[in-house]
């Protein structure tokens, strides 16, 4: 099958409202892998889409792909009001992933949204920016040290010691640019000890920050992170945010009392999170089974363009 043709089918998949959002989903993440500017076009077309879940993947695809041609599409979406805070958010941090100073004035802009979230984001993606102009080359190692190979919205921390970077992160007095490089840098140290330093941020700091929180406990799947993520995914009062990220995590991580929390999840009342649930059971299926691969969007379709 030639490659256009399977872009094509990719894209239909995407943009198909009849369809399940884990197929979907998958199809997004597939479209990433493959990347280049048919992809990101297809993946443009589905920022018309009801669920915002789906929008705010589609930007954060977007973001790791960090395609330039993806720039223009990635502004408007910042800049639409109408779009759900947690789209306009992650239009602003791919922006950030992207990375090239010809974004920082929109960031700048956008830095003092009315949305705390998308403010805080868009700070967030002008200091990254910054660094990489400013710092990279004495802190080169810290962009080659991250395991999961994913574009964060900050470098890893220098400091190594867990207790001073559990620290750093739980000071709601510290600047959020390095509480999230003492997220990363705890990420990236691995095992059950910088997993209980970062669960316990899920019960302080802003909304943006817990659910980065969560996005990185789901990266490092350890179990001992299960009962602060489910604590998140249970309160009805936390910002849906958090909860999907949490939902998400949990899928992640292998376990059967994960799954059976998920299901449970499947009928709550907030759209956002039933989503997140539903993909979440897709993301445990294929951790289970080896299937289909989230983090790098690996699938035999994917297989099937690379050989064309």
């Amino acid at each position: 099958m030639a490659q256009v043709e399977v872009l094509d089918r990719l894209a239909e998949t995407l943009c198909d409202p009849k369809e399940c959002l884990a197929t979907r989903f998958r199809a997004l993440f597939t479209l990433r892998n493959v990347g280049g500017p048919r992809a990101v076009e297809s993946i443009g077309r589905a920022f018309g889409d009801p669920s915002a879940l789906l929008k705010h993947e589609l930007a954060y695809c977007l973001g790791q792909m960090r395609d330039p041609s993806a720039i223009s599409l990635l502004s408007s979406v910042l800049r639409d009001p109408h779009q759900e805070p947690m789209v306009r958010h992650e239009a602003g941090e791919a922006l950030g992933a992207i990375g090239i100073p010809k974004v920082l004035d929109i960031l700048r802009e956008y830095s003092s949204d009315p949305v705390i979230e998308v403010a805080e984001t868009c700070q967030l993606a002008v200091q990254r920016i910054e660094w990489l102009q400013n710092k990279q080359k004495q802190e080169e190692t810290n962009l080659s040290s991250n395991p999961y190979l994913s574009v964060d919205p900050a470098p890893p921390s220098q400091e190594r010691d867990i207790a001073s970077l559990r620290a750093m992160l739980l000071d709601c007095d510290t600047p959020l640019f390095a509480r999230y490089r003492a997220m990363f840098a705890l990420r990236n140290a691995g095992g059950d000890e910088a997993a209980l330093a970062l669960a316990d941020g899920l019960s302080c700091g802003s909304a943006l920050f817990r659910h980065e929180v969560a996005f990185v406990l789901g990266q490092m799947q350890l179990a001992v992170a299960v009962p602060a993520l489910k604590a998140a995914l249970s309160l009805p009062t936390e910002n849906p945010m958090v909860r999907h990220e949490c939902a998400e995590a949990l899928g992640a991580i292998t376990q059967q009392h994960c799954e059976e929390l998920l299901r449970e999840h499947l009928l709550d009342p907030d759209v956002v999170v039933r989503e997140s649930c539903e993909v979440a059971l897709d993301i445990h299926e294929s951790e289970t089974c080896g299937e289909f691969q989230y983090a790098n969007g690996l699938s035999k379709i994917a297989d099937t363009v690379s050989a064309n």
